[in-house]
């Protein structure tokens, strides 16, 4: 393959559609502003209180709106203009950052003032995550869709470079509160993406029969049983949420209480991690199509990855397992993402969506105060070794399941 038709292959969605260009050019952006907030959130409760449990509790309030309410989002993403919701969810976000960054500036915030503007923002996350998502497939239409979802990873993983980098010098330099700031303007962009859309342009969407809330989940619900596929997909992103995936309580206590170092470290150790995923983001992109072979070697190459990386005390080679970790994790998630949209017929994908989203993080909650109770008794090392072993044996129960879900 020339590198001319590698990159048609890889970038095709952002060729072909103008619309995905203007909505991929303002999250690039936005969600760099937003890794910049929650590695400045982490490292502020570090500050604040020196506990690997308190920021288990940050992560608590992050994701538990996705328990509660990540079921009903995806109806109300099933019900409504999805770019007129992503314009609501985006502008609440950049409130929400505004008053964080006033706290911050004006040496008045306190934690728990941090951790209510957590929910609140986890709020505006898991109705605008179904409501992005479904709104991809308007984007780009079926055909492009695997393309879309995986240069979508690329860009929040890019942002995982780019972002955490970026508050690690600030937070050095100045402090918190210039993250939070350069956050909240970060949302001008997406903002203005989504206004310069041309309407006519979107691909129609058949909506269902609306009936009763209720219904509606349940009926997602049961698409979703008579699907062995998408049951064992989200089988194993559920465990994988769980213990698994908790890298926002895992790696500022790596840098401050494994490795003791700084925030540049900690935003070196993120950036790390978002680059080896935004590999594995451009390669899931440029093969061009979900499959459970791809899921099942992210799933390994994750779970290996973390247990060597487990007994490691060299910035170094921390950040090259992190690497790995990274590409292994986007490899799984993107075609776990993928196989979850494709999957799903029109008038249902919100609600399946939304699903996949609650098994990504309806269990964060738990499973960020399980993080921090890891590392308060064993240190990050036994936190990653948990995480490691829980994930080759839910490989093996994958690879065993297999027969029953060919993708």
């Amino acid at each position: 393959m020339t590198a001319f038709a590698f990159q048609a292959r890889t970038f095709r969605s952002l060729h072909d559609h103008r619309n995905y260009r203007l909505f991929f050019s303002g999250q690039v952006v936005s969600v760099s502003g937003t890794w910049m907030q929650n590695v400045a959130l982490a490292w502020l409760v570090i500050q604040m209180t020196h506990s690997p449990l308190a920021v288990g509790v940050l992560a608590f309030c992050r994701f538990v709106p996705f328990t509660i309410f990540g079921l009903f989002a995806g109806v109300l993403a099933d019900r409504v203009d999805n770019r007129r919701l992503i314009i609501g969810t985006q502008s609440l976000s950049m409130v929400l950052s505004t008053a964080l960054a006033a706290l911050a500036l004006t040496g008045t915030v306190t934690l728990p003032l941090v951790f209510l503007l957590a929910v609140l923002s986890g709020v505006a996350q898991v109705f605008d995550a179904p409501g992005r998502q479904a709104l991809t497939y308007q984007l780009v239409g079926g055909d492009e869709l695997p393309n879309a979802v995986a240069l979508n990873s690329s860009l929040f993983n890019m942002s995982r470079v780019v972002g955490p980098a970026i508050a690690g010098v600030l937070i050095a330099a100045v402090n918190v509160g210039a993250c939070f700031l350069v956050n909240a303007l970060s949302f001008l962009a997406v903002l203005a993406g989504l206004l310069a859309m041309r309407t006519s342009e979107l691909y129609p969407v058949k909506r269902g029969v609306r009936a009763t809330v209720l219904g509606d989940v349940r009926e997602g619900i049961a698409f979703v049983r008579q699907s062995p596929d998408l049951r064992l997909v989200l089988a194993i992103v559920t465990v994988m949420s769980a213990v698994g995936f908790n890298f926002n309580v895992i790696l500022p206590l790596l840098a401050s209480s494994t490795l003791h170092t700084g925030p540049r470290t900690f935003g070196v150790l993120s950036a790390a991690f978002g680059a080896g995923a935004l590999a594995g983001a451009l390669v899931t992109a440029t093969l061009g199509r979900a499959s459970w072979k791809g899921m099942l070697v992210g799933l390994v190459g994750f779970s290996t990855a973390m247990l060597v990386l487990a007994p490691l005390h060299s910035v170094w080679s921390c950040g090259v397992l992190l690497f790995l970790v990274g590409g292994s994790f986007t490899l799984l998630t993107a075609n776990a993402n993928a196989i979850i949209q494709t999957g799903a017929p029109d008038h249902l994908r919100g609600r399946v969506v939304s699903l996949y989203l609650f098994a990504f993080a309806g269990l964060a909650p738990v499973g960020g105060i399980v993080a921090g109770w890891l590392v308060q008794v064993g240190g990050t090392q036994l936190a990653f070794g948990v995480a490691g072993m829980t994930g080759l044996a839910i490989a093996a129960y994958g690879v065993r399941a297999r027969p029953l879900a060919p993708v």
